[in-house]
Formats: C-alpha cells, sequence, structure tokens
C-alpha cells in the first residue's frame, strides 16, 4: 500500500461541516486512524469522540497528526491547504471549484515544504483494511495486490467494482483529481506502487484531455517493471468538448483517446476499449 498506511494519523479540516461530518464518521467506520478535526471557533468540542481544534498548530501540539484531509468551501481552501501543508506530510484536497490561480499557489507551497498533495477535486486514497481518507463507498473495495490510479471519482469505483466481484484485491487506491492544476499526478503515483512491495500490477484509467497519460507512458515505458493496463474514457467525446472534468479538454490532436492509447500501447500497456475488460486484461498480466 500506498500513501495511507498504518502510520498515517489524520486530521480533518472542516470536520463540523455537513460533509466533513458525514464522512469523517464514515472514514471512522472504516477504521481510519482520525486524531483530530479542524474548524476555527470550535476548539474543544468534539465530534465522535474525535477531539476539535481551532488551528492544524494547536491540533499537532497536542496529537501526533501527519496528515490532512480538507472538507471546506473552495474560497477557503488555499488558506486551509496552506496551514496543512506548513505542518504536515500528506494533505487530501476534497474541495471542488478552487480556483486556478489558488491551485497554482497550493501547488508551489506543497513543492516548497515538500508535502504530498492529492487533489484538489479528488474522491481521495483507500488502502482497503487500512482505511481511506476520501469519500469512496468501501463496500465496493477488497484487500489485494493491485494499485489503482484514476482522474475520475466515478470511473474508481465502477472499475474497483469489477475487480472485487472478479475477486481481485486491490493494494491502494487513488483518484489524483480532475482539475487541470493537481498536486500528485500519474507519475508520482506510479513511481510508488513500482516501490511498493505490497503491489504486483497497476491499473491506470485516464480520460481525454491534456498529455498526463502520454506522460505516464513515457515513463512506464522506460522505468516500470510492473504490468500495467488502462482505461481511456471519452472515446465517443468530440474534439473541443469538455468532458465534466476541467482538465478534460481536447486540444488540436493532443488528449485524445487515440494519441493516449498509442502512448500506452507504445509502452506495451494494453487499453480497454470499455471499463468491463479491465479484469480479462489484467488476468493476461497478473
Amino acid at each position: 500500500m500506498i500513501l495511507l498506511d498504518e502510520n498515517t494519523k489524520c486530521l480533518v479540516q472542516g470536520i463540523t461541516g455537513k460533509q466533513g461530518s458525514f464522512h469523517t464518521e464514515q472514514m471512522l467506520n472504516y477504521d481510519t486512524c482520525i486524531q483530530a478535526g479542524v474548524t476555527p471557533g470550535k476548539g474543544g468540542q468534539d465530534f465522535l469522540g474525535v477531539p476539535i481544534f481551532n488551528s492544524i498548530e494547536e491540533a499537532t501540539e497536542e496529537t501526533d497528526v501527519n496528515a490532512s484531509i480538507i472538507f471546506v468551501p473552495a474560497k477557503f481552501a488555499k488558506d486551509a491547504a496552506f496551514e496543512s501543508i506548513r505542518h504536515l506530510d500528506l494533505v487530501v484536497i476534497i474541495s471542488e471549484h478552487i480556483p486556478v490561480h489558488d491551485s497554482l499557489d497550493i501547488m508551489a507551497y506543497a513543492n516548497q515544504m515538500d508535502t504530498t498533495v492529492i487533489g484538489p477535486n479528488t474522491p481521495g486514497v483507500i488502502s482497503p483494511g487500512v482505511g481511506k481518507l476520501g469519500i469512496m463507498p468501501t463496500h465496493i473495495f477488497k484487500e489485494g495486490n493491485v494499485g489503482l490510479i484514476s482522474r475520475s471519482g466515478t470511473l474508481t469505483y465502477e472499475i474497483a467494482s469489477e475487480l472485487t466481484r472478479a475477486g481481485i484485491g486491490q493494494s491502494t487506491c487513488v483518484g489524483i483529481g480532475g482539475d487541470p492544476v493537481i498536486g500528485t499526478n500519474y507519475i508520482d503515483i506510479l513511481k510508488r506502487f513500482e516501490e511498493d512491495d505490497g503491489t504486483d500490477s497497476v491499473v491506470l484509467i485516464g480520460e481525454i484531455g491534456g498529455n498526463a497519460e502520454e506522460k505516464a507512458a513515457e515513463y512506464i515505458k522506460n522505468e516500470m517493471t510492473k504490468p500495467v493496463v488502462s482505461y481511456i474514457a471519452g472515446r465517443t467525446a468530440p474534439p473541443g468538448k469538455r468532458m465534466g472534468h476541467a482538465g478534460a479538454i481536447i486540444q488540436g490532436n493532443t488528449g485524445t483517446v487515440v494519441s493516449k492509447t498509442e502512448a500506452l500501447n507504445d509502452a506495451g500497456v494494453e487499453v480497454a476499449k470499455k471499463p468491463s475488460e479491465i479484469v480479462e486484461l489484467l488476468k493476461k498480466v497478473l
């Protein structure tokens, strides 16, 4: 497993909000180690036994937290992210609709502080059997040794569910986020899976727009020893069409299903035409 293991001790920013409280309960029910919550002005209270602090600085003085998950509105997300990046090792930003210039500032600061950021606009991270920092439904995941990376939350769920129904478990599933500017990219996660003893193969779920999958293909071709299979969403999308995610825009001849599939095929990666084909492709390489 990567990113999230038995040493991950998390706090929830925005724990008292509607989304924060709902998903904190879900994460606790999955035995995720959540040691604190942060909501300015609510310090001294608790939620389901989790102590709430006014700031991350206060939380770090009282607990051993080293990771954060952010459930705050977009206009407050930059300040929340800066605070967590300053004090912690891993930051998962669930918040959607964060302005691009705010995301650029967040990632520049994360690079400066050497902090790992997942998202924004991500379903999060789950290591089945260990915990989750995210919003994914836990019942569709199963412990195992297949790593999964995706830009799409919905496709993460669909393909993880297909794998589980076929008896194929997952080591860690990571939603990197669908925004144009994100923290951790495909290559960052592929590197971690390559080094992870608990991961034997990888499923890479992509979509039209940008060149992230082409870059990932180059890395796979030159660096990966573990088998990778893939699915690219947006096969029927017309050029110039935005498909859900802000990052999923085709420009010219780049960012298309064809260009991504060719790059991945050239790297020895088989690309499924439908999500349901992933299981069969995996069985060939396992």
